[in-house]
Parts: C-alpha cells; sequence; structure tokens
C-alpha cells in the first residue's frame, strides 16, 4: 500500500525529490542482512521414482529485523515442499541431492539419467534471475530421453548456499563462476553442453570464457546483460510513467524487495503481477504451485539477488557488458542463441554476437510466440530445438573423469583428472531470428 501511494504521488507530481526522501527514510528501516547457514545434517529419502535427499531446514538470519520474524510466510521447508510437488509429476527416474564445494557452500542439484545415456557429452541447464531448478519442469523429461540433464540452483537462489557476495561486478561475477567450476569438479564432469537462460546466459558465456575446455556446445537462451547501456536511453526505452516512479522507487533496493516488504502480501504479489507464469505451467498445474515456488525462492535471504544488483545497472543492462568480452571464447566453441519471438531482450544481440566472432559457429534462433520464458512459453518447441542442437554434437567419449572428491591427495581439490576433446562447429538448421520486444520483466 505504502509502494502503491509513492507511485501515485510521483505520477501526479511529477516531482521525484519527494519520492526519494520517502525511500531514503523506508531504506533506513528496512535493513538486509547477511546470510549464515549450518552445517548439513541428513539422510537420503526415496520419494516415487525420484531420489531426494532430505536436509535439515535451513536456519537463516533473516532479511528484516529479529523484532519481526514472522513478517514473510516462508521458509526453506515450504520452499523444499512446494519443489518436491513440482518434481512429482516427473515420471523419468531422477535424484536430488546437494553437492558440496570447496568454500563449504552447496549447490541444489537435480541429475536425470536416461539408460545409456552416460556415454552422451551431458547437457547442463543454468536457470535465470529469481528462479530456480524446478521451472525446468516441462522440458527435464524430453531432454533427457538420449543423455543424462543435469540442473542446478544457483548459488544464491532457490535451495543452494546463500552466502553474501562480493560487492564489485567482477568479483561478483567471479564467485558465480568459481562456483559452477566448482560443482562441474565435484560431479566429475569432463565436459559439457551449458545451457543457460537470461542471467543464466550470461554466467554460462562467462564460465565459457574462463573454462572453454569444459563447454562442447554454449546454448544462450534470451541472454540478459549482453549489449551496452544507451547513452541516452529514451531513445531505446520509453516506458508509461507508473514504470518510471517504480523504477525510481525500487532503484535503491534489491529488485524483489517490495516482495519481502510486503510480508503476508508477498504471495499475492507473485499472483497480481504475475499471473501469465501460472498461465505457461497450467498443463501440469491447475493452482498456484508454480506462483508459490517463485514466491519461496525469492523470500529467503535475498543473495542471488543482492549479487545480481551488483552486477546490474538498471535492471535491464550489464555493468560489464558480454558483448564486449564474447569474443574471448575461442571460436572453435560453437554457440547457439535462441530468443522468443515475442521477449524483451535487445533483438540485435544475435547478430552482433555473429559480427564480433566471424570466424567461429554462431547460430540464432527464434521460437514463434514465445516470451522472455522461452523455455517454458513454448516447451514443446523449444525442447526439439534444443534436442536437435545436442544431438549434432559428436559424442564419441565417455563425458566422466575422476570427481574431485575422489582424486588423490596430491590433486587439486578443485580440478578433476580428465581430457577433453572439442568438437567442430555442427551442421544446424537455424529458424531466422526475427525478434520483436514486449513488456514481460
Amino acid at each position: 500500500q505504502c509502494l502503491s501511494v509513492l507511485i501515485h504521488c510521483y505520477t501526479v507530481s511529477q516531482d521525484s525529490k519527494p519520492l526519494l526522501h520517502c525511500v531514503s527514510a523506508f531504506q533506513s528501516i528496512v535493513t538486509l542482512c547477511p546470510n549464515s547457514e549450518p552445517p548439513h545434517h541428513g539422510t537420503l529419502l526415496i520419494k516415487g521414482k525420484g531420489r531426494m535427499e532430505e536436509d535439515a531446514e535451513q536456519v537463516t538470519h533473516s532479511w528484516v529485523p529479529s523484532w519481526f520474524p514472522v513478517w514473510c510466510p516462508t521458509s526453506m521447508a515450504q520452499l523444499k515442499a512446494v519443489e518436491e510437488k513440482i518434481l512429482a509429476g516427473i515420471k523419468t527416474q531422477f535424484d536430488c541431492r546437494y553437492v558440496s564445494l570447496p568454500s563449504n557452500n552447496r549447490i541444489w542439484t537435480l541429475t536425470v539419467s536416461p539408460e545409456g545415456g552416460a556415454k552422451r557429452t551431458p547437457l547442463v541447464l543454468v536457470h535465470g534471475f529469481g528462479g530456480g531448478l524446478g521451472l525446468w519442469v516441462q522440458n527435464l523429461e524430453a531432454l533427457s530421453q538420449r543423455r543424462t540433464v543435469h540442473a542446478f540452483d544457483l548459488l544464491g537462489f532457490g535451495r543452494s548456499s546463500r552466502p553474501p557476495f562480493p560487492s564489485d561486478p567482477e568479483a561478483a561475477e567471479a564467485e558465480f563462476v568459481n562456483s559452477i567450476e566448482g560443482w562441474r569438479a565435484q560431479l566429475g564432469l569432463s565436459d559439457m553442453i551449458l545451457l543457460g537462460h537470461s542471467l543464466g546466459a550470461f554466467l554460462a558465456a562467462s564460465y565459457t570464457i574462463k573454462h572453454p575446455e569444459r563447454v562442447k556446445h554454449l546454448i544462450l537462451v534470451d541472454p540478459w546483460g549482453f549489449p551496452e547501456r544507451p547513452s541516452d536511453i529514451s531513445q531505446t526505452w520509453n516506458p508509461p510513467i507508473w514504470v518510471k516512479a517504480v523504477a525510481i522507487v525500487l532503484g535503491r533496493f534489491n529488485f524483489l524487495a517490495v516482495l519481502r516488504a510486503a510480508g503476508p502480501w508477498g504471495p499475492s504479489l507473485v499472483q497480481r503481477f504475475r499471473p501469465d507464469l501460472k498461465r505457461k505451467y497450467e498443463e501440469r498445474f491447475d493452482d498456484d504451485t508454480i506462483l508459490e515456488y517463485v514466491y519461496h525462492c525469492n523470500a529467503q535471504t535475498p543473495s542471488g539477488e543482492t549479487a545480481f544488483k551488483v552486477l546490474a545497472e538498471s535492471f535491464g543492462w550489464a555493468k560489464r557488458p558480454m558483448l564486449g568480452r564474447i569474443h574471448m571464447i575461442p571460436k572453435d566453441v560453437p554457440i547457439t542463441m535462441i530468443f522468443g519471438s515475442r521477449s524483451w531482450i535487445e533483438p540485435s544481440t544475435g547478430e552482433r554476437v555473429k559480427s564480433v566472432r566471424p570466424d567461429s559457429y554462431v547460430e540464432t534462433m527464434a521460437i514463434e510466440g514465445a516470451s522472455h520464458h522461452v523455455y517454458a512459453d513454448r516447451p514443446e518447441e523449444f525442447n526439439a530445438a534444443v534436442t536437435k542442437i545436442c544431438d549434432s554434437i559428436p559424442d564419441d567419449h565417455l563425458s566422466l573423469c575422476t570427481p574431485a572428491s575422489t582424486l588423490p591427495p596430491s590433486s587439486s581439490s578443485s580440478s578433476s583428472s580428465c581430457s577433453a576433446t572439442m568438437p567442430a562447429p555442427s551442421n544446424l538448421s537455424p529458424a531466422p531470428a526475427s525478434l520483436l520486444s514486449d513488456s514481460v520483466v
């Protein structure tokens, strides 16, 4: 209600100064506290066709002052419960567990392994901002028919550890990349097909720059953070006045702070402002399961969200744009970019990546009718496109190596003993990259 009043005042007066004073006062009340996580104590629980690791509830410092402990109706136990409900619909055998990193952080991981799929290069799925592995529920079975698929919650998101991140953009990005590499080493993967969506695509590209020998094909789905921020943003972005007001109010906070500040009204905010998410999964759920999942993913301590704010400039752009660095990926690493034809992501990104990598395999394709969440808007078309990309990659070796946790003492704990060969660019037939912009956030 307070947010609505502030936006109304700005809309009427067109004067941002009183609004900024109110925001500063509110900011002094809502204090973000660092997160701590207890040691892991858990057992294994067989649940349906999936093996779930049951872990003791994580006790974290609240993001609100201790004198207001029950303001947000959320907990890690509630997040776990709604995720289990989502994954219960998967008919293929799967395994969920924590992967411990050398940093003592843990990455919540789901693995789907078909019979005979171990000899094929595994596919690794990296979700976007505010998401979690549960959002891939419409893709996991189709993509794992002929190869192992791994999906994990990024550090700071979902059920993974939520540590404090550095306040420097380069250091925060490196923290994400190092966690992905530590995760890969602990699983003993020699190489992988790396697919990232939105923020996950940005981090997947950053990972490939640092560890190109581990990536056989990079798939970027509606990637965030690639183009530079325009010098005059009004030339490319002229939203309604209420959107400008929201940007001023929320620009001082983490991007989803209002969700937590709303307390018991937080779940209804998700239902009110993101009804599209419910529609994307309506063939699997006829209730608010997905909206509850999104709420509980983002009502916890905002660790990854805070890191994203460090990386981002006005939400839509990155402080360290990827277009200025994508050429650093070796030219023998093939890249495919998949866009939604109705997405808000900059339409020219695919062609600009091609222009800075003239001697490399870079293809773009658009999925008609899909917005930013391509994998959920048109799951059948998305699954078919990704399967075609994966099947074009030579799989003539066992894509496994000795996990870091089983190496002899003389070996480094952050690496694994293996070798990988990079394939020549594949012969794909991409769809036209005709992109339109919309207002989906």
